[in-house]
């Protein structure tokens, strides 16, 4: 494949492919939101209250597009790499699948997988009367259910969700920052998704009383289609550039138990010039001292 490059003709546009070029630490993903050519009223809420927690990691596009993921990806993969977004939620509604949601991600401008999910009930954030955290608030992450430890199509669901709700990676975090819940839970063939606004309490004590006040959006969701990468694609997805890696540490070693042990090489010392601690026992006699001198001492003349 030959590529053509254009060379930036302003500082804009040179700022702009730089953003763009490949980077140690990746850029938070961002995630486009997409309305399908007969997209319902339940769809198109579902895909405002979405861009809303998302914000402002999202780009919702508010035109329809006649297109079918499953059948057809040029016209994902073209909005993806116009929009530079990894991540994409795409709703349609028809007979055959009504209030439907394709969930997938991207890896190098090409579709690496994507799942179907049906709407079988909707409770958007309007409908729930309560405060809403503010936007841009990291979300916390809560998965029940042994679907997603046992389904490979479960496991690989998890692993999008998280893809698609974490965030931006932080260095550090605050208690008061841990405010808002992401819930998702697998039982009987059904996902339900609930949000939860943490409220922090008086206890009487350092440590407050936390409670969950639900905030919306509030989905139940149901399997449909899949479309899982290969393992050999998964794998290259998943590959970490070298620069990332730690180096290994030579003659460092650890045991079961965690324990760190290291090898030190020095040099033979000479221990007749050691220092010791000085102490009246360790004094040498005169006889030592005129020993080590060849035998020949001098005696101080007593003065008259």
């Amino acid at each position: 494949l030959i590529y053509c490059y254009r060379k930036p003709k302003t500082k804009r546009a040179k700022r702009f492919l730089e953003k763009r070029e490949p980077k140690l630490n990746e850029n938070t993903k961002n995630a486009m939101l997409i309305r399908g050519g007969n997209a319902n009223l339940t769809v198109t809420e579902v895909l405002k209250d979405i861009y809303a927690v998302k914000k402002p990691f999202a780009v919702l596009y508010k035109r329809k597009n006649i297109t079918r993921p499953f059948e057809d990806q040029t016209s994902l993969e073209f909005f993806s790499k116009k929009s530079d977004c990894s991540l994409f939620l795409f709703g349609s509604h028809n007979k055959k699948r009504p209030n439907n949601l394709i969930i997938g991600r991207m890896f190098d401008y090409h579709v690496l997988d994507m799942i179907e999910l049906g709407i079988e009930k909707f409770v958007s954030l309007k409908d729930v009367k309560n405060s809403k955290c503010p936007e841009g608030t990291k979300p916390m992450l809560i998965f029940a259910g042994d679907m997603f430890d046992v389904n490979e199509e479960y496991r690989r669901l998890k692993s999008l969700l998280i893809d698609f709700f974490r965030g931006p990676t932080v260095p550090n975090i605050r208690l008061a920052g841990l405010e808002y819940v992401l819930h998702f839970t697998a039982v009987d063939g059904k996902i339900y998704m609930r949000s939860y606004k943490v409220l922090l309490k008086k206890s009487g004590c350092k440590i407050p009383r936390i409670e969950l006040e639900e905030m919306g959006p509030s989905l139940d969701l149901v399997m449909r289609r899949t479309h899982l990468a290969s393992d050999d694609l998964y794998k290259l997805a998943l590959k970490q550039p070298k620069g990332l890696k730690p180096k290994k540490k030579k003659n460092i070693s650890h045991d079961v138990f965690g324990t760190t042990y290291g090898r030190i090489h020095m040099q033979k010392q000479d221990l007749s010039q050691l220092q010791t601690r000085k102490m009246k026992g360790l004094k040498k006699r005169p006889a030592e001292k005129s020993a080590e001198d060849g035998g020949t001492t001098l005696k101080k003349s007593k003065s008259a």
